[in-house]
């Protein structure tokens, strides 16, 4: 009986040694600021969108978050899983600040993350030229 008692102990001593805890990645989380340099107040009723995009495919979102902003520069944070994260995408954050339903600043350079080993970036915004706002 000690011996079957002993080789049930060893048995379940492996089996709980063969037992790996798998634990997940870390999120993935881009932090920055979204600004621009011109000395100009915005006007109240403005909206600020910021998103992550596939850099090398037109449209492709892969996060995005918009809400009110009364003054730059905005700061914004991500937090994406890590799963969804692809080494072969080149990933870019991008911004544009809204009044009245038309572009008054946007982005118009390109602002690499995450594949480049950076995780904090400033997003530059300039003006929509004025003929563009009517």
């Amino acid at each position: 009986m000690k011996l079957l008692k002993g080789v049930f102990a060893l048995v379940m001593l492996l089996s709980v040694a063969g037992c790996v805890t798998v634990e997940p990645d870390p999120p993935v989380v881009i932090n920055g600021a979204a600004g621009y340099r011109e000395k100009l107040a915005l006007p109240p009723g403005c909206t600020i969108t910021i998103a992550v995009i596939d850099l090398d495919t037109p449209g492709v979102i892969i996060a995005q978050k918009s809400f009110n902003v009364a003054r730059a520069p905005v700061p914004f944070k991500f937090i994406l899983p890590a799963d969804t994260i692809s080494s072969k995408i080149n990933y870019g954050v991008v911004s544009l600040i809204q009044y009245n339903n038309k572009v008054i600043f946007q982005t118009y350079d390109k602002y690499p993350v995450i594949n480049n080993g950076k995780y904090t970036v400033e997003v530059m915004m300039k003006a929509v030229p004025l003929e563009n706002l009517q």
